[in-house]
């Protein structure tokens, strides 16, 4: 949660910075609710303090005789008043917190300025676009070819937006996850972690995706309410930390882990209805750090390479982008995407988003560490980001790895788990 006090010391350049990721923050509705929050919390200090001292009298009042019913009378009234001046400042609270439960992460100043992914810069590319001598397929005609890519069979199942894999395709995509999970754990130092895919609306709060993106998640609310299928591990790796207290000396803290996702894809029909891009249920493996707030723009860079030598080792060309102010997502502070050449759409498309949300995320969820050189506790920052999504990894590899005969070759690093 954002610290109400901060945003009124530094409200010009809060909402300024805002601005630049296109979220137009209400001050005046800010300024006014803080004023009548603190007028009101001011009031009901002062009534409590009448309400100790008219209680303190009752014993004086009651030794002389005195009118114990008219003070009773008037010790009702001032406590109806607290009642009513509670209720009030409750109000007033739930509308300040609703506002900053809605106003997105401020972004790093060396964000770059922009509307929309065309102004995104490009800051690294790796590999070497494959040329063919022949009419290249796309990933839903190689795994169809391969009698293990069945979206129709799915529909059936499920409806749109779904996949059957068998055989081969089914291998290859479960081989991928595994090498992931090997390279992030030994290679990497992450500690691999089994989580649960349902989970409280407390916990999706906590990472940002509610109350914002509520249209965007699997409700689970007819069966159990107030739960929810996960859009990403990000979500159940990020909460371990929740409610705690770290010491230096359990920093940093990195976590992996291979899950479904569940996402409605609200507002996204018509785009990449075929094949594996955009799909209502994936798998991903997900990386996740804990560090301390100094460390996270060091942490943000090795995760993302992290992430880039996934691709590296499969041999498949990418690039990065840094995201501009304007595409950069409600929890992050700065994001860079990983975009791996798709031969097929001629073009690099997302595979991995790796951002730093600095405390954004570590105040919603009371995630702190003790701090030795201030004594105190202080949030932690956290980090994110795909390691990678696995069925977009399957389709970059069918593709950059295809033949003319519509055989696909296993890059080396995964034939031993082809077996």
């Amino acid at each position: 949660m954002h610290d109400p006090k901060h945003i009124e010391k530094n409200l010009q350049a809060f909402t300024d910075n805002l601005r630049r990721k296109g979220f137009e923050f209400d001050a005046d509705l800010f300024l006014e609710a803080r004023a009548r929050q603190k007028a009101s919390q001011s009031e009901l200090e002062s009534l409590q303090a009448e309400k100790k001292s008219h209680a303190r009298a009752f014993a004086t009042i009651a030794k002389e005789n005195g009118d114990i019913e008219s003070h009773k009378a008037e010790g009702a009234a001032i406590q109806a008043k607290i009642a009513e001046l509670k209720e009030n400042t409750y109000a007033i609270n739930s509308l300040i917190n609703t506002m900053l439960m809605h106003t997105p992460n401020p972004i790093d100043a060396d964000v770059p300025i922009g509307n929309d992914e065309a102004n995104n810069v490009e800051i690294r590319k790796w590999g070497d676009i494959p040329y063919f001598e022949f009419e290249v397929r796309d990933h839903a005609e190689l795994g169809d070819l391969a009698n293990g890519m069945d979206f129709e069979t799915a529909a059936k199942i499920s409806g749109s937006r779904f996949c059957v894999m068998r055989g081969f395709v089914a291998k290859l995509h479960r081989a991928l996850s595994q090498f992931m999970l090997d390279m992030h754990t030994q290679q990497h130092g992450y500690e691999e972690c089994a989580v649960p895919f349902i989970v409280k609306e407390s916990s999706l709060e906590g990472t940002g995706q509610l109350p914002k993106f509520k249209d965007d998640l699997f409700s689970l609310e007819h069966s159990k309410p107030g739960y929810y299928l996960i859009p990403t591990a990000e979500v159940p790796l990020t909460n371990i930390v929740r409610d705690s207290i770290l010491t230096d000396a359990m920093l940093p803290m990195k976590f992996t882990g291979h899950t479904p996702c569940f996402r409605s894809e609200a507002g996204s029909h018509g785009k990449d209805t075929l094949g594996l891009i955009r799909q209502h249920q994936f798998e991903k493996v997900e990386l996740v750090q804990i560090v301390r707030p100094s460390d996270s723009p060091a942490a943000l860079e090795e995760l993302t390479v992290h992430a880039e030598n996934v691709l590296q080792a499969l041999g498949l060309p990418y690039r990065t982008v840094v995201l501009c102010g304007g595409d950069t997502g409600f929890s992050a502070a700065k994001t860079y995407d990983i975009e791996v050449w798709l031969p097929s759409q001629q073009t690099y498309r997302e595979i991995s988003s790796c951002s730093n949300t600095r405390s954004f995320q570590a105040k919603r969820l009371n995630a702190r560490w003790k701090n030795p050189e201030t004594g105190k506790n202080e949030p932690v920052h956290t980090l994110n980001g795909s390691g990678l999504a696995v069925g977009r990894t399957l389709a970059a590899v069918l593709e950059n790895y295809q033949n003319q005969d519509g055989s696909v070759t296993i890059p080396e690093v995964l034939k031993p788990y082809m077996n």
